[in-house]
């Protein structure tokens, strides 16, 4: 069978969805049917069922899945280790905020160093990326993290990550010299939505202090949070990476407000089996420096 038939499966999967998949791929639609229905001819069981308007594995796809992750990886070793080439796609799992924010300036450091490698980012919430990791749809994951919440896999701490309290320059709170948990009382909140790990590690504090607040408004991606904030309404806590271009130029305003129970690191995390490719070794290695 054609490796190329497994790249086409695990690129549905990925996706869930044979358009998408085709996009990707730049097949056509009926390409990309046709290669899934000569794979499962080939091993005589059925690999996807729809879900709603989307598509699902099925019980055997799940097992393929793995195993063609094992198949591709091996395939693309066998062609470094001849060649010395550094082509072949990198999966990096990641947070919304570090795929905007974080990662584009060594994205293409690393694209300077490997013209022939495709780089791909699927974002998703923390606990998500981890599954992607152990399941092998990841390379890997980069995300924001107090401490490693899963032993079964490879922790490596970049830096911390600061979180700062953000407001508009006109707010009551910009007057004081240091804001304390007494300041936060009643006041008004853009938070991110409720699976958020900084949300919920400043929900707690609040609580335990017995601080009262109000959430005016909850979204989910940071630079509605940032426009919000910037147009007069509340106040809100973010990764400072996000904020720092609208802080420079005076659009939002720092709080000199801390906290020893608010404070993440970002973390490089992989899988302990994961083979290493050149082009993923020197990306690690990148992370590990900057």
């Amino acid at each position: 069978m054609d490796l190329t038939y497994l790249q086409t499966f695990r690129e549905v999967a990925l996706r869930q969805s044979f358009t998408r998949a085709a996009e990707e791929l730049g097949y056509a639609q009926s390409s990309v049917t046709t290669q899934i229905q000569k794979v499962e001819k080939e091993y005589g069981v059925q690999l996807f069922e729809r879900h709603g308007r989307g598509l699902r594995l099925t019980s055997a796809g799940e097992e393929l899945f793995k195993i063609a992750g094992q198949i591709l990886d091996l395939y693309q070793e066998s062609k470094e280790k001849l060649n010395r080439q550094g082509g072949g796609t990198l999966l990096i799992g990641t947070i919304d905020s570090i795929a905007a924010y974080y990662l584009p300036p060594l994205i293409q450091q690393h694209r300077r160093s490997y013209a022939d490698l495709s780089i791909r980012l699927y974002t998703d919430r923390e606990d998500q990326i981890l599954t992607k990791l152990k399941e092998g749809m990841v390379d890997i994951g980069l995300i924001l993290e107090g401490t490693p919440t899963d032993p079964t896999l490879e922790w490596l701490t970049i830096r911390e990550e600061p979180l700062v309290l953000i407001t508009h320059p006109g707010h009551p709170l910009t007057a004081f010299e240091q804001v304390g948990l007494d300041q936060l009382q009643e006041m008004e909140w853009i938070m991110p939505e409720e699976s958020c790990n900084y949300r919920m590690m400043l929900e707690k504090v609040l609580r335990t202090n017995g601080v009262m607040y109000r959430i005016g408004l909850e979204l989910g991606n940071p630079e509605a949070i940032k426009r919000c904030v910037m147009a007069g309404s509340g106040i809100s806590l973010l990764p400072q990476i996000v904020v720092e271009e609208e802080v420079r130029r005076g659009e939002l305003i720092v709080l000199p407000f801390t906290h020893p129970d608010i404070r993440l690191d970002l973390q490089m995390v992989i899988h302990p089996k994961k083979w290493l490719s050149h082009s993923l070794k020197e990306w690690i290695d990148r992370l590990k420096s900057n």
